[in-house]
């Protein structure tokens, strides 16, 4: 068991307390492989050639704001968001029944991997202003679309089961420092 003494508390960093430092190592982070599948019901490609008013009809029809544009071996060379192409066609930069949806997308996109920390990535996206981004896996395969309410989501989902757990009484230890791995801890009254 670690103990503070005033000769271990002078070397104690002040910024993380031991308790919160036990309590940050305790929780295992989200991944945005944790969801995946929401990821891969948001994803709709569409080919190149694809004209927009076949892509207007896509986004309409299902709901989601963002289309990947693949080339013909199915790799994601662009998006195209409902707000670009309102955009492009208010602007007479396109025609919905003749410009195809790669001349029209938005070149190049973000992308994470799935064994990336979630809140990390939603971190990534607002500094940017993203809100989505393609979600690859290790061999360049496109697996679904990553957006930032989604994404906000499953993490307040994730902290609501924690507090739940927190609630009822008992949360298990990662086992990552603090002498006490493995044991139940007995929380009474907790106040969150």
């Amino acid at each position: 068991m670690n103990t503070l003494t005033p000769d271990t508390m002078a070397h104690a960093s002040p910024a993380a307390p031991p308790v919160a430092t036990a309590e940050a190592q305790s929780v295992v982070p989200l991944l945005v492989s944790g969801i995946k599948a929401v990821a891969r019901s948001r994803l709709l490609t569409v080919p190149a050639s694809s004209l927009l008013v076949e892509v207007a009809a896509l986004l309409s029809s299902a709901q989601i704001s963002v289309v990947v544009v693949c080339d013909a071996a199915g790799a994601p060379m662009g998006v195209t968001t409902e707000t670009v192409l309102v955009r492009r066609l208010a602007l007479a930069q396109a025609d919905v029944f003749t410009t195809a949806a790669g001349e029209a997308m938005t070149p190049g996109f973000v992308a994470c991997a799935p064994d990336d920390v979630l809140s990390d990535v939603l971190a990534m996206m607002h500094e940017r202003g993203l809100v989505h981004v393609l979600l690859i896996d290790p061999n360049n395969k496109l697996l679904g679309v990553v957006n930032a309410r989604g994404g906000l989501r499953a993490l307040l989902a994730a902290g609501n089961q924690e507090e739940a757990l927190l609630r009822n009484g008992s949360v298990a230890t990662a086992g990552s420092g603090g002498g006490r791995t493995g044991q139940a801890v007995t929380v009474q009254n907790a106040r969150l």
